[in-house]
């Protein structure tokens, strides 16, 4: 895998951050940039989604690939090959659960969740942007739609 002795790859793992990472931050600026005001890190809602669109009720979460396991199938070989697997195989099957979990009692709640991975907003922050916009499209024509119900 490489060649990190065991202190280097200690340093790097703990050095990763939950909040404000250049992901959610790369994310924030492009919304921001349309106008978008948010909330980040909203504790008031399951999961303390990254970016909480509240006027919408949009939440938003920025995944990593490796933690949030992206491919499993092809991720999971690979932590099984490397140092300290069960430990590892544990923690990402566990966080996809409460990712499930955190989406169901969401919805449960009349949230719209949109989950991007990492990688996604690095390559195209303007794209992911154009993903909750259409939702918000999506929502207004919903409401508009039920208003002549009436």
């Amino acid at each position: 895998m490489d060649n990190l002795t065991k202190e280097q790859r200690h340093k790097n793992m703990a050095n990763i951050k939950s909040r404000n990472t250049s992901i959610e931050v790369c994310l924030c600026k492009a919304l921001w940039e349309k106008g978008y005001r948010y909330r980040k890190n909203y504790k008031k809602l399951p999961g303390k989604p990254d970016i909480a669109l509240t006027k919408y009720k949009i939440a938003v979460f920025c995944d990593s690939e490796f933690f949030h396991g992206k491919d499993w199938e092809v991720l999971k070989p690979r932590i099984e090959a490397g140092n300290n697997a069960e430990y590892w195989l544990k923690k990402i099957s566990r966080n996809v659960e409460r990712d499930d979990e955190v989406n169901k009692q969401l919805l449960f709640m009349g949230w719209t969740v949109i989950r991007f991975w990492g990688k996604d907003i690095k390559k195209n922050p303007d794209e992911c942007v154009r993903v909750i916009e259409e939702t918000i499209f999506g929502m207004s024509i919903q409401e508009a739609e039920t208003e002549e119900d009436w």
